[in-house]
């Protein structure tokens, strides 16, 4: 499947905290698994994005309805051009501008509301690395199994019934830490109250705190205001626009950036991120 498309980049999207199921090949591809869909993720030119289902890479057609879930997958019914405009305008300081230099290719992916919640609560104070580590191990030991690029298995996240009816034992080997203990209670929340309890109140889960509801609303219901406020989101507000408080840095969100607040965030995240990397490197 080939979509045409603008302001896009794979290491941008892929690269800047929002997802961890993906990664890249050498060819700058790539491979991964979006919810139960695996696939091969390329860019042509900066404007051709083709992905590559496994029943395409074996010489057939791709199953009905995915030509509709990557183009929503990939968000591309927004303009994020139109939207890189107006939040530079609305700074007027000249800090979105340079964030958004660093990371023009950034959309906010329109991902899975139950592997968003597992995702960030295990993302809780820790690395990209380890959570990627940790979220293969749990789907490899509990999730399902789908036929990848290559015929390589791949594995879904175990759904909000498997983990309900695990033991922290059982989650034991992922090496998780407290967080199982979130993961269980939240897996037993959500077959109680439903799926609702994601989308209406993901602040009343277990181990869900302001930081990880603000990502669950950003990166797994598409509420594009949201705007999670991580230590590099603290560092750039607080060296950039002079803010110390975190409630100084949402209200100044909220009055700057508006509906496009969690759009603004991943700019500001990647810019900072990348930028201490830089300087890190400099120094070696």
């Amino acid at each position: 499947m080939k979509f045409e498309v603008k302001d896009t980049d794979l290491e941008h999207i892929f690269e800047c905290g929002q997802c961890f199921r993906w990664d890249m090949n050498e060819d700058g591809s790539y491979s991964g698994i979006a919810g139960s869909r695996p696939a091969r993720i390329e860019l042509e030119d900066g404007h051709t994005l083709t992905v590559t289902t496994p029943a395409e890479e074996a010489g057939g057609s791709a199953p009905d309805g995915e030509r509709e879930f990557w183009y929503r997958y990939f968000d591309l019914d927004l303009d994020y051009g139109k939207i890189k405009e107006e939040l530079i305008r609305r700074d007027g300081s000249g800090v979105m501008e340079k964030a958004v230099s660093y990371g023009s290719g950034i959309r906010i992916l329109r991902q899975e509301p139950w592997e968003m919640t597992v995702s960030f609560i295990i993302s809780q104070n820790n690395n990209i690395p380890r959570i990627k580590k940790n979220i293969r191990g749990l789907s490899h030991a509990f999730g399902e199994p789908a036929e990848g690029l290559g015929g390589e298995t791949v594995y879904s996240l175990p759904s909000s019934s498997v983990l309900a009816s695990l033991t922290e034992d059982d989650l034991a080997p992922i090496r998780l830490g407290y967080r199982a203990r979130y993961l269980i209670e939240t897996a037993k929340c959500v077959e109680e109250r439903g799926m609702d309890v994601i989308y209406e109140d993901p602040g009343c889960l277990c181990g869900v705190g302001p930081k990880v509801e603000s990502c669950i609303r950003l990166f797994g219901l598409h509420q594009l205001e949201s705007f999670p406020i991580d230590v590099w989101v603290k560092r750039v507000m607080s060296e950039l626009y002079g803010l110390d408080r975190v409630s100084e840095m949402a209200d100044f969100a909220e009055r700057t950036f508006g509906e496009w607040g969690g759009i603004a965030q991943q700019y500001l995240f990647y810019y900072m991120r990348e930028n201490s990397r830089k300087g890190e490197k400099n120094r070696e």
